[in-house]
């Protein structure tokens, strides 16, 4: 990719480009880093799920009173519901991911560089293309995780159903919906997912060139190239930039998904449509509703987002075949 000589090249070195990756390395390597990452945040994923879905007669109204009825009926395996099914398909949801991530970002970057946007809306659009492609790949394998791992969460909880574990939830979702019942909310997926993912990327993207600029790494300065230290404090505000901007923007999506996924599993006409599920929370919570569970989701995606990023970025370089 031909660039300008710049001292703000000093930050482009901190990208490795796909193709100066071990592959092999970098998937399984990868698959080891980010499970741990998983088992860390889970916890989580599971009260923003419960905080989505509970019935306006539940006792439990905020993130600290589903982690207690939690402990108090499960223990610590309460935070862990529906983990097995998590990481059974996060591996390859992941590989597709970043395959997709990677290749689609040097494409983007080639097809908006001759529109001369500076680098930072570049690096925006580029990013945003690069991250709603892999999320679009990735839902295939992610949704039918989503549908099972959520239902495992909920299980018992303000009126659902109870499972004996994954492989009971797809024999009785199939049962009930068949094949198609696994990817029960699809559509929503896609577009809460797809916009979540390219606003994070894009937000990412920008955010970190605009630090550095800020920081003096403008191009017009010989200053000196920054340390690692300084590299990992710009990538994890970055993170948190990101996860900040994509949570406001998807969440009330992300709360119609789950309710959607989640519910009246038993018969079909119980089964809530979109447009219901809608209305539901309008009637219960007001627009307000379409924000349950902010916290925790806002948490999520930015502790998440930071966390990734830095251990995404650490994979890189620890992959990389030819890093300067």
């Amino acid at each position: 990719m031909n660039r300008p000589s710049s001292r703000v090249d000093s930050f482009v070195q901190t990208e490795i480009n796909w193709d100066k990756l071990d592959k092999t390395k970098f998937y399984v390597v990868g698959a080891g880093l980010f499970t741990g990452l998983t088992v860390a945040l889970y916890p989580v994923s599971v009260v923003k799920t419960r905080l989505q879905v509970a019935s306006k007669d539940v006792a439990e109204r905020n993130a600290f009173s589903v982690v207690k009825g939690l402990l108090k009926n499960d223990g610590i395996p309460g935070l862990y519901r529906g983990f097995g099914t998590v990481i059974t398909g996060a591996i390859p949801a992941r590989i597709i991911f970043m395959t997709a991530l990677e290749t689609t970002k040097i494409a983007a970057f080639k097809l908006v560089e001759p529109f001369k946007f500076n680098e930072p809306t570049q690096a925006a659009i580029a990013n945003g293309i690069g991250g709603m492609t892999a999320s679009l790949f990735s839902q295939a394998v992610f949704v039918p995780i989503d549908v099972v791992s959520q239902k495992l969460m909920v299980q018992g909880y303000s009126g659902h159903a109870t499972y004996n574990g994954g492989l009971d939830v797809v024999r009785k979702v199939i049962k009930a919906d068949g094949v198609r019942g696994l990817y029960r909310g699809f559509g929503l997926s896609v577009m809460t997912y797809s916009p979540s993912s390219a606003a994070w990327w894009a937000s990412y993207g920008s955010s970190q060139r605009v630090i550095w600029r800020s920081l003096g790494y403008d191009g017009d300065s010989e200053v000196a190239a920054p340390s690692q230290p300084k590299i990992m404090l710009v990538q994890a505000c970055g993170g948190i930039i990101a996860g900040a901007t994509a949570s406001l923007i998807t969440t009330p999506l992300d709360t119609i998904k789950t309710r959607l996924q989640v519910m009246g599993n038993q018969e079909k006409e119980k089964r809530p449509s979109a447009r219901q599920v809608v209305k539901n929370l309008m009637g219960e919570y007001g627009w307000k509703g379409f924000y349950r569970g902010l916290g925790p989701r806002f948490f999520s995606m930015s502790a998440w987002g930071t966390s990734m990023i830095l251990t995404y970025e650490y994979l890189k370089r620890l992959c990389a075949t030819d890093a300067e």
